[in-house]
């Protein structure tokens, strides 16, 4: 029983609402256009589900391996590193959860595509594969790239992109360049959490020689890249809404960067890593929170 709830813990369930808010901002813009199924929106959640306990399996066995999570880290303790799972049940973890994700990706294909379009079931295999070794790849191994400081590029397109336009093409079998810009939006709040996440953990990581973004630029420029970030997300839907043509209706996911708004502030003010630590669950929700409301505003 002790065991399962480690496991539970190491899912770290409360990462999962930001990890599926791009297949609901992606869905919603499809079903805007009288595409809709529920087998395909079931299935690619439980796709985008998988991806993320994947991660948090690999990035908890990654750090732990690495020594990287020790007493000095900020954040809350990881199964490895309190001994509750040995790094080889965390392997098998790791290849359960892969083999199950792939599983249901490939029915969500099938779902999407049928037999009709094998070159888009092709492309969405490979691109299920990608996930899958980026989410390992991320802390696992001696090239692992969550180490060189491209932990950002790789949530942008994972999180943002391939999240937000891939849900939308599973749907519609068309490109629309209107939606790479909630994408885009959906993309820099995923980094924004990273960044808090690094920004806490900067000391430790720097100890450790894992080179985040942040140990490379430093806390001060790590402060400025967040608020450029978040900024940037809130510039990019508002040119969406005017590029659009939307209603007033259409305009409702611009409340979810109220709390947005006062995160920046205390970001701003804030003197002690720790603390960013509870910023962290508040910036996923609050794009949790822009995920649906937007999808409220694409549906009315």
């Amino acid at each position: 029983m002790n065991k399962t709830r480690a496991f539970i813990s190491a899912a770290r369930l409360r990462t999962l609402p930001l990890s599926v808010s791009g297949i609901i901002v992606g869905t919603s813009l499809a079903a805007a256009e009288g595409f809709f199924s529920l087998k395909i929106f079931s299935f690619a959640l439980l796709a985008t589900i998988g991806f993320q306990v994947l991660s948090n399996f690999a990035n908890d066995y990654g750090d732990g391996v690495k020594g990287t999570d020790n007493n000095e880290r900020v954040g809350p303790q990881r199964a490895l590193q309190s001994g509750e799972i040995s790094p080889s049940e965390m392997k098998k973890a790791m290849i359960i959860t892969t083999i199950i994700t792939l599983i249901v990706a490939c029915v969500l294909i099938y779902f999407s595509f049928g037999r009709e379009y094998f070159a888009y079931s092709f492309l969405f295999f490979l691109l299920g594969l990608a996930a899958i070794a980026a989410a390992i790849r991320y802390t696992v191994g001696k090239s692992a790239y969550g180490y060189y400081g491209f932990g950002d590029l790789f949530v942008f397109i994972f999180f943002g992109l391939v999240s937000v336009v891939g849900s939308y093409f599973l749907y519609s079998k068309k490109i629309n360049f209107l939606v790479f810009l909630p994408a885009i939006t959906i993309g820099l709040l995923s980094i924004g959490v990273l960044n808090l996440n690094n920004m806490r953990d900067r000391e430790s990581d720097l100890k450790a020689g894992k080179n985040t973004l942040v140990v490379k630029i430093g806390a001060k420029n790590a402060r400025y890249y967040h608020y450029y970030l978040l900024v940037a997300a809130i510039l990019f839907s508002i040119l969406f809404i005017i590029l659009s043509s939307s209603s007033l209706i259409n305009t409702l996911f611009l409340i979810a960067f109220i709390p947005v708004l006062l995160h920046l502030s205390r970001v701003r003010k804030n003197e002690n890593p720790k603390l960013l630590d509870p910023e962290l669950k508040k910036l996923a929700l609050s794009t949790f929170l822009y995920a649906i409301l937007f999808a409220v505003s694409q549906i009315l």
